[in-house]
């Protein structure tokens, strides 16, 4: 099964949608550089699945210095935030729970 991942960016924030894992994340990492330009939030609402590969781009992008200040995750879903809490990277990441 072939996993998709696509993005929009709008007025300071990235939305993600499809699913951020290994296999899918190439083409996003390859254009970081214009992707994050202005870029203060990135939404992952959209998101079905991120797997730790989704999650190492995550922690790259929220502290990138192609970023002016650090980005804060928006809508981190419960699986995610599994994730976050297990690796450790409370403190590291800047994030919202969703509701």
């Amino acid at each position: 099964m072939s996993q998709t991942l696509h993005w929009q960016c709008k007025e300071g924030i990235l939305s993600l949608q499809g699913e951020l894992v290994h296999n899918s994340l190439a083409n996003l990492w390859q254009q970081r550089h214009q992707v994050l330009k202005g870029i203060r939030f990135i939404d992952l609402s959209q998101l079905s699945r991120v797997d730790s590969a989704g999650l190492a781009l995550l922690v790259r992008f929220s502290s990138s210095h192609d970023a002016k200040d650090s980005v804060m995750l928006q809508g981190v879903q419960p699986a995610l935030h599994s994730l976050i809490v297990l690796y450790n990277l409370q403190g590291l990441l800047p994030y919202e729970v969703s509701a």
